[in-house]
């Protein structure tokens, strides 16, 4: 009886290894295989109003006023022409939420100041509907809000207002490095 007991376990752990890695690998699905390269090197990406995984101050949101926070870039390849910034939520009810993209960014920037953006970046249009940022504010529940920066080779010909699917699909090709962190937030009510 004893062997038919571990059987079984081994058999939920599997199971168990297997869910997890078909959700993992389902997370970044929709995106393209080369912009889930996230990390591949050196390159970091980081808040002085938030750390990785930690709550983002209601300022930053639809709660507060709304406006971007700060950010800061580092170990950006020599050889980078420009810097895309993609700002999402992947837990939104209704599929990943676009919050901001900015694309051509200077490759020598290394931060981008509260509510500001960097001269001769520019915008897409969110997921609300508008270009420029929109703030975390989720209908329910704890959300993850992603902060993605990418080192291109090349700056991008991409209309005003291009949606984050077209800046995805100019980016494919052109990535030489990346790196995200995220930060939480949910609405008091």
């Amino acid at each position: 009886m004893k062997p038919k007991i571990v059987l079984i376990f081994i058999v939920l752990i599997l199971v168990g290894l297997g869910v997890y890695l078909f959700f993992q690998r389902s997370y970044h699905k929709n995106e393209g295989d080369e912009l889930n390269k996230i990390g591949l090197g050196n390159m970091k990406i980081s808040s002085s109003v938030f750390g990785n995984n930690e709550k983002i101050p209601a300022k930053y949101t639809c709660d507060g006023g709304n406006v971007s926070p700060p950010l800061e870039f580092g170990d950006v390849p020599q050889d980078a022409q420009s810097l895309v910034l993609i700002s999402d939520d992947p837990d939104a009810p209704a599929g990943t939420w676009t919050h901001w993209t900015l694309w051509n960014i200077d490759s020598a920037t290394k931060k981008i100041e509260e509510n500001s953006v960097p001269s001769g970046a520019i915008e897409g249009t969110t997921s609300f509907g508008n270009p420029g940022y929109g703030g975390p504010c989720p209908p329910s529940g704890t959300h993850r809000y992603f902060f993605k920066v990418y080192a291109l080779d090349t700056k991008l010909d991409l209309r005003t207002g291009a949606s984050a699917g077209e800046l995805e699909s100019a980016m494919e090709g052109h990535i030489l490095d990346s790196a995200e962190f995220f930060g939480l937030y949910s609405r008091e009510y």
